[in-house]
């Protein structure tokens, strides 16, 4: 193992986990048949790790070529490199998703031809947690080169604008997918390229994903001071822009409400900054970001966080694919109503920061389990969860934090069920957590996911060291029981906006049926394309449904209807499954008391009966 992997690996120990009490060394190792052997790898650098190739000696040196040979076999080939230089090398070819696996694919090789190993003797822990973020066996990760030039191209647009009253400074993208932590990154759409494409696919999705990115102006002294009126120029400013950007070209669905521009594959949400709407004056002199307008303070910590998260990414190579399996486990428990996708990213932050007693994770597997652990067992009734990324806070920020952490836990003996927030997550640019976990989630929302967790890495950690065995699989990781709900919703699989993101479809459970709804015939996923009907593209683009989800607008009206009735657990990835939980009569105020006497199978036929596609 260590001569076949080189420099790729700090490490190789190899243990035989249970010697028998009885064994005698003159029976030789037959005794040791029914124990595996396992093998433990700690890589070196991802980029020697991961790397396609293995460089040899020189030819020139005949006995270490023949030694090279000799172990690799028909693997050894004479290779020229773009030095001139000639050696005799291994080629691991490999799609560029797939590097994780050279690993696994060397030490079959090795493993086989000098140990005569059959595979099937051979268990690698690596890459059987793919399966749940792959979409057509291949992960839509690879397109991400695709999305990052299209970013540039619009980023550089916007820049050239000429017509538009301020000039645009800066262009940041804010989405997930920029920063290679979005579990399903939005591959390019046949529907979303320049008006002067002609691609007319024979079928394309219904639905696109806007990528959030925003916009700052230059300076400027006659910005209004009221927030309404701020807000406004905003979307005048917006609409100047989508504008311009489609007399050059692009395809732009505008609204007072946003502007999304379709170019190079991909749509866009453009969202204005200024600075000035983060300080609203109550009187000369006085700052205070706790008064700014919702939408500049949101648009301030997103694009604080994605800077960080940037930064963070290109230090630790295996950070996304963790990051990715955590939010995909979040949302398969019908969380994700509960935490938001930068809590998840802050969590898994934190114990690539803080590793010890352990090095920082460098496989996937490893840093999901470790990800696991730290939510189960992390003190956050007592602890705040400090994440400090470039080393920024010093014992000053570290006493602001831990101020702000007391003061929102002083109601805890005076009601310890009624902590907010409940997680603390710290960061340089929110030390008082209030960007990501203010509102969510509760305690007792928490103490649930920190149960899920425990009971998720102790499986992971028992399929790690003894293997998949009867109905116990990887796959169990990301189903959830919905018989822990008091009621479920089941949605119809074919009117959901991404059928395709579906992991398991949901198994009707036990219980009594309220009502059997039929789907909707005002939306299909797909549309299907043809020259005889649809006369051009344009045509064809007015079909396109920006940044619409049925099934979150089915949640959004389920939340106004039955305010305080019950919490709604539901899979924002790919789930077609909505669990309801009653909440408690002592939290309902006495203006819901009629709400509270209704029978719960009337309150259930009124969710069935709710009208939104699928």
């Amino acid at each position: 193992m260590q001569q076949g992997l080189t420099d790729r690996t700090k490490m190789i120990r190899v243990l035989w986990r249970s010697t028998p009490s009885e064994w005698n060394i003159m029976d030789g190792f037959s005794e040791f048949g029914s124990s595996p052997l396992i093998v433990g790898v700690m890589l070196s650098l991802l980029e020697k790790s991961y790397s396609l190739v293995d460089i040899g000696p020189n030819p020139e040196n005949r006995d270490e070529a023949i030694k090279f040979r000799k172990f690799w076999g028909e693997k050894a080939e004479l290779r020229r490199f773009k030095d001139g230089a000639i050696a005799e090398s291994t080629v691991w070819e490999t799609e560029t998703w797939e590097r994780h696996t050279i690993i696994k694919r060397i030490a079959d090789y090795v493993l086989s031809k000098h140990l005569l190993l059959r595979q099937e003797d051979l268990t690698h822990v690596v890459d059987q947690l793919d399966f749940c973020l792959l979409v057509g066996g291949q992960d839509p990760v690879s397109s991400s080169g695709a999305l990052l030039e299209a970013f540039d191209t619009l980023a550089k647009q916007l820049r050239l604008l000429d017509d538009v009253p301020l000039k645009i400074s800066t262009v940041q993208p804010l989405d997930s997918a920029f920063r290679h932590t979005s579990v399903f990154p939005p591959e390019p759409h046949p529907l979303a390229y320049e008006k002067s494409s002609q691609r007319l696919p024979n079928f394309a999705a219904t639905c696109v994903r806007s990528l959030e990115v925003m916009i700052q102006l230059e300076g400027s002294g006659n910005w209004p001071l009221d927030p309404v009126a701020m807000e406004k120029t905003k979307s005048a400013f917006l609409l100047r822009i989508g504008e311009s950007l489609e007399d050059r070209g692009m395809f732009v669905t505008a609204s007072e409400d946003e502007v999304n521009v379709l170019t190079s594959g991909y749509s866009f949400l453009l969202k204005i900054f200024h600075e000035r709407g983060l300080v609203v004056q109550k009187q000369a002199g006085d700052s205070n970001i706790q008064s700014a307008p919702s939408e500049d303070k949101e648009l301030f910590f997103r694009s604080q966080h994605s800077s960080m998260i940037n930064g963070l990414h290109g230090i630790y190579q295996a950070y996304g694919p963790v990051v990715r399996l955590a939010k995909r486990w979040i949302s398969a428990h019908l969380f994700s109503s509960f935490i938001s996708e930068e809590a998840v990213e802050l969590v898994a932050a934190y114990l690539f920061l803080r590793p010890f007693p352990f090095h920082a994770p460098s496989s996937r597997v490893t840093g999901f389990l470790r990800f696991l652990r730290l939510l189960s067992s992390f003190d956050w009734t007592f602890s705040p969860m400090i994440v400090d990324i470039n080393n920024d806070f010093n014992l000053k920020d570290e006493k602001e934090i831990n101020e702000n952490f007391m003061l929102s836990r002083r109601s805890y003996e005076q009601n310890p069920h009624d902590i907010e927030p409940a997680m603390f997550l710290a960061t340089s640019y929110d030390k008082s957590s209030e960007a990501w976990t203010k509102q969510s989630p509760s305690k007792s929302v928490l103490k649930r996911i920190a149960s899920y967790a425990k009971s998720s890495a102790e499986l992971l950690t028992n399929l790690i060291i003894h293997g998949q065995s009867g109905q116990y699989t990887w796959e169990c990781l990301y189903r959830t029981p919905l018989s822990n709900y008091d009621a479920v919703i089941l949605l119809h699989k074919e009117k959901l906006c991404r059928p395709h993101h579906v992991l398991f479809p949901a198994e009707i459970p036990n219980g009594k049926l309220v009502i059997q709804g039929k789907p909707s015939n005002d939306f299909h996923p797909y549309m299907p394309l043809s020259k005889s009907v649809v006369r051009s593209l344009h045509d064809t683009r007015d079909k396109l449904l920006v940044n619409f989800d049925p099934t979150a607008y089915f949640l959004r009206d389920l939340k106004c209807a039955f305010p305080v009735t019950f919490k709604l657990w539901h899979d924002s990835i790919g789930g077609d499954a909505i669990g309801l939980t009653w909440e408690s009569s002592k939290k309902r105020g006495r203006d819901e008391d009629d709400e509270a006497m209704l029978d719960p199978t009337s309150i259930l036929k009124e969710v069935g009966d709710e009208r939104t596609p699928g």
